[in-house]
């Protein structure tokens, strides 16, 4: 599997990551997953401390941990769990986010993490004491890079202007095609890449769409009527021959951005992982098919995410 560079950190990371949130709890299927993951040429592994209550990171460290040297684990923190454990509050304080990162270290079984991304992000956080925190664990020899999961262009753009980010996850696909209007822009010039999360918009960029159709276009979806969204999805499966298939196709415009570095995609089985890396290793797209997929699709703005 083709490989690209997380920014400019020298750390490369496989066009398809794996979004370790689905594997589940259960720690022969996790396992199966993350090992599946790897004979498919998966190097990239995407985790959070939010996640399972850490228990997600337990599973992915300990599965990885024979391979350590050759894998990309990425995590996040600045999401912090309630005693009660029913809610979590948000704090990106560089004591928090300091001691987050060694908690981390510690469910990991690692000594170092190659990606570690604040986990949200608004303009009333105290953006400089956050950086601060990335930059002294980095110094340290805790983290390799550092980055942000932020679908906010303001937040976006003030870490750019301020920090030495390589990262930013946010959510990108066809059908949202946001990024492209503010965010995309500013990391392309900056040299800081995308890790794209719902490349496959909640499954409607898949086989059998029509089944979820109802139910993800309500998910966050609304700059389409139902009818508009059925439209752009009919289109493109018309478009389909026996070597592009509707989630190679997902894949491939999500990677032709030049900010792309990796599409991170969540698996709940071998299957499903199978097929994504089967899907991501189809051919890139054409200018041609590029500007198409373009004019027959809509952008949107960031209204609900000013601040």
């Amino acid at each position: 599997m083709n490989k690209r560079e997380i920014g400019q950190s020298g750390i490369f990371a496989s066009e398809l990551g794996l979004g370790c949130m689905s594997i589940g709890i259960e720690e022969k299927q996790a396992e199966a997953i993350l090992k599946t993951a790897l004979d498919e040429g998966i190097t990239y592994f995407d985790t959070a401390d939010l996640y399972d209550f850490g228990v997600n990171e337990q599973l992915v460290g300990k599965t990885l941990h024979a391979v350590r040297d050759q894998v990309i684990i990425a995590t996040k923190a600045g999401n912090r769990w309630t005693e009660s454990k029913d809610s979590w509050t948000w704090d990106p304080s560089k004591p928090y986010i300091k001691e987050a990162a060694k908690q981390s270290l510690k469910r990991l079984g690692t000594d170092y993490i190659d990606l570690y991304q604040l986990h949200g992000g608004t303009l009333d956080d105290p953006i400089d004491e956050t950086i601060e925190a990335f930059e002294e664990l980095k110094a340290e020899g805790f983290i390799r890079a550092y980055g942000i999961s932020s679908i906010r262009p303001t937040v976006i753009d003030q870490y750019v202007k301020r920090s030495g980010l390589s990262s930013v996850m946010m959510q990108y696909s066809i059908l949202d095609r946001r990024p492209e209007v503010q965010a995309l822009p500013i990391l392309a010039e900056n040299g800081v890449t995308v890790a794209a999360r719902g490349p496959v918009s909640f499954g409607l960029l898949s086989r059998n769409w029509g089944d979820k159709l109802s139910k993800a276009s309500k998910k966050g979806l609304n700059w389409y009527t139902d009818t508009e969204l059925k439209t752009v999805l009919s289109t493109l499966e018309k478009s389909l021959t026996d070597k592009r298939t509707l989630n190679g196709l997902a894949f491939r415009y999500v990677l032709q951005h030049p900010a792309a570095a990796t599409v991170v995609a969540g698996a709940s089985s071998v299957e499903q992982l199978k097929e994504n890396a089967r899907a991501v290793q189809e051919a890139a797209l054409t200018e041609e098919e590029y500007k198409w997929i373009q004019d027959i699709s809509k952008t949107a703005d960031y209204d609900a995410h000013r601040l």
